[in-house]
């Protein structure tokens, strides 16, 4: 069974997040910006990571993030991977700016590189995690062919997860009236739109780890579910970058 070490300081796992901030970032959700959405989940997701690697009045380094915007150029917000402690010690996460395009390729070839560095470290860690958030259709290079080789990197606990949170009214024919009650996207379930599958493609199956910590979180992800979110509610984007964290802990 893969996808079953903790997180704990000796073994911190690693999460790279992969923003999308093309111009389209500033339209409107439930009357907010989908960037401020965004911004307010990932730094919640933090949070809980802050809140999950604290021992009394410690906080120990039980994961590692690295932050990267993209547009049509990439944007490395953290200046490289750092510990959670780190960014706790920095305050409130960079701010996110709506740019003009979305070359996610760009992207997950800057993540590649993160991995391609820092997998040769990371033995008896968890499996890494890239999470990827958009709203749109890439404008560069395809990026799947590069996800697929990151797909195929890992560790002994498993291949590299990679998560998909897509902002779109039109990934499902039915909106989902009841987020915790939604078991989620299978690799059966029929997509309205040609974006959404080409991210199914590109989405690993939630681990069954991951799955459980969901659940004890009242989410009810059905096994084999994938980690693609619909993101047309601000409380599914967050559902998304809580996925992201479900890594267990020691």
């Amino acid at each position: 069974m893969k996808y079953i070490v903790q997180a704990s300081q000796r073994t911190p796992a690693l999460i790279i997040y992969l923003i999308d901030i093309s111009a389209s970032m500033n339209l409107l959700m439930e009357g907010r910006r989908r960037i401020d959405i965004v911004y307010e989940a990932l730094s919640l997701a933090v949070r809980q990571m802050v809140f999950r690697s604290t021992k009394g009045n410690r906080l120990t380094p039980r994961y590692r993030l690295a932050l990267l915007a993209y547009s049509d150029e990439v944007y490395d917000l953290l200046g490289g991977v750092k510990s959670i402690d780190e960014i706790a010690a920095m305050g409130p996460l960079p701010e996110l700016t709506p740019r003009r395009f979305s070359d996610s390729a760009k992207a997950f070839l800057q993540a590649e590189q993160i991995l391609l560095e820092e997998l040769p470290y990371m033995e008896g860690c968890p499996a890494p995690l890239i999470c990827h958030m958009t709203d749109g259709v890439s404008t560069g290079a395809d990026p799947e062919p590069i996800v697929r080789r990151i797909m195929n990197m890992g560790v002994a606990d498993g291949q590299v997860l990679v998560e998909n949170i897509f902002i779109s009214d039109y990934v499902l024919d039915q909106p989902i009236s009841e987020p915790r009650r939604w078991k989620g996207i299978l690799p059966e379930t029929l997509l309205q739109e040609g974006s959404g599958s080409k991210l199914r493609k590109m989405s690993s199956e939630l681990p069954e780890s991951y799955r459980e910590m969901l659940a004890e979180a009242d989410y009810q992800f059905a096994p084999g579910a994938l980690m693609l979110l619909p993101g047309n509610c601000a409380e599914l984007v967050s559902i998304g970058f809580q996925m992201s964290a479900a890594t267990p802990v020691r």
